[in-house]
């Protein structure tokens, strides 16, 4: 079948190469010059299908209130907020209640394994060599950081999901560069996670596609879809509109203004986050896999020779503004946790991006309810670790086989219920 991809980062690529896979004439629009250049370009990296869960949890409301008091906040909100944006706000807020969470929690969940197995799969298929590091630890500064998880270590241990409760001593057995001037109550690893290069990723899956005959056109924005007679598409890149059989829209916070005209208002909006990535000074003095800061809910993670701190949600304001507080607080855990890594004298790659977030937390997969338009969107901070299964369960979805798992909850019926 001729099936067109609307957009370009690591949902756009993966659904294309699984497309591709199963046979069919596929083409990519991407309105900017290369693949990966939005919310997949300079994340953390981290594949933890464990700690993937919905940001609209219990107790969420006033955590948020508290963390806007505090100096080095992981969540901001910058003017103008958009009455979208305020909406969105009473939507999450709405799915903050403990059925509706557990309810996602798994959802998400489900999906990011399955996600993992898949990409697993891809990697030892085409023999691809990516930055990657084994382990990812969570790092506790006091007994109430400790206590704030405990809802989530009772999670991992119904579900059967390894994970090891480690001193400051036990930690840097495992991460050696770990600063021991700053304190640390305790530590949760994850042995089975992991860390990897997705922006490195998407662009070797490009290449694959590609050679697979999937075309890929930059710089062209999609500026209408139409399914009537026939699903179709016209943009900068095609004047005229192209008849297709169907039309996978992954294009992010963009994919609202396609599918409105067709009837179709999704609750999504750009939660955007921060990174900075610096060469390794000293390999010694660096991380050997991933960590999060609870308290501060940042990541720190070790790419080839290159460490990065990723962190934070902002709401509103404007995309190319980058909050010297946002970034300050990366610095100050950067700091706190491997002072001695970063090479700044090389420069710093400075990162805002927008991750398009629905307000419950889990992703919108499968059909849209117009023939021939297909969702595979809404996948937040976590579309790294949901991406791969999100492509191969879509591309089963379109020639109507039944995916390897249960998709349930991850439909329109969801919002609509």
């Amino acid at each position: 079948m001729k099936i067109a991809v609307i957009g370009a980062g690591i949902i756009g690529v993966t659904t294309a190469y699984e497309l591709a896979c199963d046979g069919h004439e596929v083409t990519v629009y991407e309105r900017q010059m290369a693949v990966a250049e939005g919310a997949s370009f300079a994340n953390a990296g981290v594949l933890a299908p464990a700690y993937v869960t919905p940001w609209a949890a219990p107790g969420m409301p006033s955590k948020i209130i508290l963390h806007l008091l505090a100096r080095h906040s992981p969540v901001r909100f910058s003017w103008p907020l958009r009455p979208s944006e305020l909406a969105w706000m009473w939507k999450s807020l709405r799915a903050c209640n403990k059925d509706t969470y557990a309810q996602n929690r798994r959802r998400m969940q489900t999906l990011a394994f399955y996600s993992r197995a898949c990409l697993h799969r891809v990697l030892d298929r085409e023999k691809i060599e990516l930055e990657r590091a084994q382990g990812y630890a969570v790092l506790l500064r006091s007994e109430r950081d400790r206590a704030r998880i405990e809802a989530s270590l009772q999670v991992l241990k119904d579900n059967g999901i390894a994970f090891n409760e480690l001193s400051p001593q036990a930690l840097r057995q495992i991460e050696p560069a770990l600063n021991s001037e700053t304190r640390l109550f305790q530590a949760i690893h994850l042995p089975d996670a992991e860390v990897a290069n997705c922006r490195q990723y998407a662009l070797l899956l490009k290449n694959i596609a590609q050679n697979m005959g999937v075309r890929f056109a930059f710089s062209a924005k999609v500026s209408a879809l139409s399914a009537s007679p026939a699903v179709s598409l016209a943009g900068s890149d095609t004047p005229q509109p192209i008849a297709y059989d169907h039309v996978v829209v992954c294009a992010g916070a963009e994919s609202g203004r396609l599918l409105r005209p067709l009837g179709l208002s999704l609750p999504i909006a750009s939660v955007h986050g921060y990174s900075i990535s610096a060469n390794i000074r000293e390999a010694m003095d660096a991380p050997l896999g991933a960590l999060m800061d609870e308290r501060y809910k940042v990541a720190i993670s070790r790419l080839g020779n290159r460490i990065r701190v990723a962190g934070g949600a902002e709401l509103g304001g404007s995309p190319e503004r980058h909050r010297l507080d946002a970034i300050a607080t990366l610095y100050k855990v950067l700091q706190d946790w491997f002072p001695g890594a970063p090479l700044f004298s090389q420069g710093v790659q400075v990162w805002k991006g927008a991750r398009p977030m629905l307000p419950d937390g889990p992703p919108l997969l499968g059909p849209s309810g117009i023939p021939g338009i297909w969702l595979n969107l809404g996948h937040g901070s976590s579309g790294w670790a949901l991406s791969s299964g999100s492509a191969r369960a879509l591309a089963d979805l379109i020639v109507g086989n039944k995916p390897e798992i249960d998709l349930a909850g991850l439909g329109l019926d969801r919002l609509r219920s």
